[in-house]
């Protein structure tokens, strides 16, 4: 990258984002979250989750009954002892999902909007070495109605930077765009955080897209902070059946703790199966809810059952076969109960095996795949 007027988008004092709000109404808030310097943290959801309001509150444009946001060490928000800075003065970028690009000035004059920092003969310097870092050379003069959607959006991200901001928050940033143009965006995305180093909010409705580009992920329900954590543990160990259903899991039921030959065991429908955490802690009779990611589910090929304890094997009937490219979505349905079973395998496995609607099946529920959750009669 060329050598230009542009100072670096971080500040010195750049450090981790805090948020605490609360409020009844009218838009429910319990929300407590952190993000670190150079982190990128989602915040996912469905719609009405309180996701865009939390944003608009760290932005400035929204205050809600009580909270605290803390940036870089500077209070932006403290309603317990009368702060709240106005958001001309809290140094954050936003990049809002329909761009919010000024359509009578150019891409230029776009990103000078953010530049009121700066000496005015520096700033059409300074702006199109943000376009450049957009790759949008050669685009300066050009109005938004001009610009492709993928444009617009890095004209939109570009104005966001030249803030300086101590903070980025980006709503649902590429969800106005074609798939092939999304894809690209998230790239570009992931190689710039190498360049910034501030705490950067992420709102989406991808969970794809979450796992892909964020360090943590921020579950929100009706405006409360259900559970962050990092992808991998977020989506093997969901701190409630709330939180696996807003994330999409499907295998979550109930079982009965057991005692087997002096070892607890975990009852479900006519199988007692090995679990590797927890079990220990409940007393026999407990009612415990469980959960299976479907990664855990292993399908045994034909004529070669699993005989392995901690495999956890079971037999199912085939409900449901759906092929999808080349995984194929499989699920199983048993005598027991209404429960089913729902895994994914790749498509040339099921072929191979000869795998119908109809047919019963023996899988294995590995034991170190099952996660206990706090019970609730509604599991």
């Amino acid at each position: 990258m060329p050598d230009s007027p542009v100072t670096s988008p971080v500040s010195a004092g750049s450090g981790r984002l805090t948020v605490s709000l609360h409020q009844a109404g009218p838009i429910p808030l319990a929300a407590n979250f952190a993000c670190e310097r150079g982190e990128l943290l989602a915040l996912v959801g469905p719609s009405g989750s309180g996701k865009t309001t939390l944003l608009r509150a760290i932005a400035g444009l929204y205050r809600p009954a009580e909270g605290h946001i803390d940036c870089a060490g500077e209070t932006w928000l403290d309603t317990a002892h009368g702060v709240v800075r106005r958001p001309q003065k809290r140094r954050v970028g936003v990049v809002f999902q329909d761009y919010a690009l000024f359509p009578h000035l150019c891409a230029r004059d776009n990103v000078k909007v953010a530049l009121g920092h700066l000496d005015p003969s520096r700033r059409n310097a300074c702006a199109d070495e943000w376009l450049c870092r957009m790759r949008l050379e050669g685009l300066a003069g050009r109005y938004p109605s001009q610009l492709s959607g993928g444009q617009r959006q890095r004209v939109a991200l570009a104005r966001a930077l030249a803030r300086e901001p101590r903070a980025l928050l980006l709503d649902e940033p590429f969800s106005a765009v074609d798939q092939v143009t999304r894809r690209r965006l998230q790239r570009e995305l992931a190689l710039l955080r190498e360049q910034i180093h501030i705490p950067i909010l992420l709102v989406t409705h991808d969970l794809d897209e979450a796992v892909a580009l964020a360090d943590r992920i921020c579950v929100l329900h009706g405006g409360r902070t259900l559970q962050c954590d990092v992808p991998e543990s977020l989506f093997r160990h969901p701190a409630s059946a709330e939180v696996a259903r807003l994330l999409d899991r499907h295998n979550i039921f109930e079982g009965r703790v057991v005692t087997v030959e002096g070892q607890r065991r975990l009852a479900w429908g006519p199988w007692h199966l090995q679990v590797d955490h927890g079990l220990e802690a409940l007393e026999p009779g407990q009612r415990v809810a469980w959960y299976l990611p479907d990664s855990d589910v292993v399908l045994h090929r034909r004529g070669r059952p699993s005989r392995g304890e901690r495999e956890n094997p079971v037999t199912g009937c085939i409900g449901e076969l759906v092929v999808l490219g080349g995984m194929t979505s499989l699920t199983l349905v048993f005598n027991h109960g209404p429960d089913t079973l729902r895994f994914d395998i790749a498509t040339h496995a099921a072929r191979r095996n000869g795998l119908a609607r109809g047919e019963w099946v023996q899988v294995s529920l590995l034991a170190a795949g099952i996660h206990l959750l706090p019970h609730t009669p509604d599991h």
